[in-house]
């Protein structure tokens, strides 16, 4: 690997159509499964959220493999394809809840997956993860002088210390991802957040980190807030960094 690669990773390329009705059934759990472990008001987030939503969907998901085995007693292969397929996701969701915690403690805060969270302009650096993913969003005004592309000093400083868990997961996939607010044409932010992604990239690359590192910009297609203030604005220039366990929980992020 030579340097950072500007663009998305392929993502359903490696993928086979599976019965719809059990992939929605999939969604609904989830969907319950998520429901049942933040609470109103005041949110709490459970921490073993990610590694159970895991093992339920890695559960189904080797229920339908299993089915699908050819020959032998289908019953059983649902079984076996159960306890292989929850294993794995268990371990992929454990796994992103440990490198989020990891990547907070080595960026000198917490994680935080309060969905409200990126509205906080006092939040100008947020560790979150999902069972598929890890993100560290840094604001704009943290990063970078006005116009530039070039994170400064003490930024790159800071994004340099995501190596430091990056060596401990050398098949983790790193996507950096740049937006901006509306200002001027989409093809000059389109621009501008590319370079800062790519740029963001290069740093980590430059740290040490022998993982695959991809980049892209959104220009202003992804904002967190509409862009009809400053202080929204604010909010919407920005970089994300998504660390994911493999190749099929990519998302394409700028949708």
């Amino acid at each position: 690997m030579t340097g950072v690669q500007t663009c998305a990773l392929p993502i359903w390329s490696n993928m086979k159509l599976i019965n719809l009705k059990t992939l929605l059934s999939s969604v609904a759990i989830t969907a319950m499964l998520s429901g049942c472990t933040q609470t109103t008001g005041n949110q709490t987030y459970d921490q073993n959220q990610n590694a159970v939503i895991g093992t339920t969907l890695g559960a189904l998901a080797g229920i339908v493999l299993g089915n699908n085995v050819g020959g032998g007693n289908k019953g059983r292969n649902k079984v076996v394809g159960a306890i292989a397929g929850a294993a794995v996701g268990g371990a992929i969701g454990y796994s992103m809840d440990k490198q989020a915690k990891e990547v907070a403690e080595s960026l000198n805060t917490n994680v935080n997956n309060n969905p409200t969270a990126a509205l906080d302009p006092n939040q100008d650096l947020i560790v979150s993860n999902t069972d598929n993913y890890v993100k560290i969003m840094f604001r704009d005004d943290m990063m970078f002088e006005t116009n530039s592309a070039n994170p400064t000093p003490s930024a790159s400083a800071k994004i340099a210390k995501i190596n430091s868990v990056l060596q401990k997961y050398p098949n983790t996939l790193v996507q950096v991802v740049g937006h901006t607010d509306s200002r001027g044409s989409h093809d000059y932010n389109l621009n501008l957040s590319n370079q800062r992604a790519t740029n963001v990239g290069n740093i980590i690359f430059n740290s040490g980190a022998q993982n695959q590192i991809f980049s892209r910009g959104c220009s202003f297609d992804k904002p967190v807030a509409l862009n009809n203030s400053d202080a929204n604005m604010g909010l919407n220039r920005r970089v994300e960094v998504y660390l994911y366990p493999n190749q099929q929980t990519v998302i394409d992020v700028c949708k």
